[in-house]
């Protein structure tokens, strides 16, 4: 009995010492895509994105100017994204063309050669702001019209009314949001820029809603026949990831004012904005890490 017993002691103690090992396998082999995928979504590697609108339509013509150009700054570890707006009219050296408005970069290269201009967009923000601008996201400003109506909508919140007084927020639908960031009636470029960032906002904000959760296969549908981007696959759910998550804590959103430029009339009567790189610049390295 004595013979027959010793080895079972034996046998289950092999066992006792086995299992742990097991275990600590596989905790490794569960530790290394976690480790990857936490690399993945949280490595603090800096991405900037620039964002055009191009006025582009059957009565303004087939090639058109980027009335809107936001430079988008990403880092994983923030809980906040940025935003920049840049004037229309800002006066600026467009490679291979010489000084001109700045949204006429993406005009003079698509006149030249279909296709080029988003990069040569990229290429004059990037000499002139001395930044990175790694991809571009470009939509079609008849387009706006169809993505904030297939979302139901979005909610604007005005500005101020005369002597402070707060103002209900507007329900715009696309018509309305596409002339409110296209209006030159009643506000300057720098008002445009304000509300172009304001719709950013609410439509983002929209998103978030549980009552949206029916309108997201159609908004994801108009989107895709307007938008126009470089930006990889392997980017997408990282980007995706930071932009839900700061959508939560606010978005740091801001422009180039007025007293950061000075307005002056070219030889050829156009009237533009030069800028003063003096109180650009320091907005320029706080958000970009320049």
């Amino acid at each position: 009995m004595f013979e027959i017993t010793q080895p079972t002691r034996r046998l289950d103690q092999v066992q006792m010492v086995r299992t742990p090992q097991k275990k600590h396998k596989r905790l490794r082999l569960w530790l290394f895509p976690a480790l990857v995928l936490l690399v993945y979504f949280l490595a603090p590697f800096r991405t900037n994105i620039l964002l055009l609108g191009t006025d582009d339509s059957p009565q303004r013509g087939t090639i058109g100017r980027t009335d809107t150009m936001i430079l988008t700054t990403i880092v994983p570890l923030k809980p906040t994204i940025g935003i920049l707006s840049i004037p229309r009219d800002l006066w600026v050296p467009i490679p291979g063309i010489g000084e001109q408005r700045i949204n006429t970069a993406y005009f003079f290269a698509e006149a030249s050669q279909r296709g080029t201009g988003a990069q040569a967009s990229m290429l004059t923000i990037q000499q002139s702001f001395d930044v990175p601008v790694h991809y571009y996201a470009m939509v079609h400003m008849e387009g706006i019209v169809t993505v904030v109506d297939a979302l139901g909508g979005v909610d604007i919140q005005p500005e101020p009314a005369t002597g402070g007084q707060p103002v209900e927020k507007q329900h715009l639908n696309g018509e309305q949001v596409l002339a409110l960031i296209r209006d030159r009636s009643i506000s300057n470029d720098f008002g445009r820029m304000q509300g172009g960032q304001k719709v950013i906002q609410a439509i983002l904000g929209k998103l978030l809603l549980p009552s949206s959760l029916p309108h997201i296969p159609s908004f994801l549908l108009a989107l895709t026949d307007v938008l126009e981007t470089d930006i990889p696959l392997w980017q997408i759910p990282r980007l995706l990831f930071s932009l839900a998550r700061s959508i939560l804590f606010g978005i740091d959103g801001r422009t180039i004012t007025p007293e950061m430029v000075t307005p002056f009339q070219t030889e050829g009567g156009a009237q533009v904005l030069a800028p003063k790189w003096d109180l650009i610049n320091p907005v320029i390295e706080e958000m970009f890490g320049r």
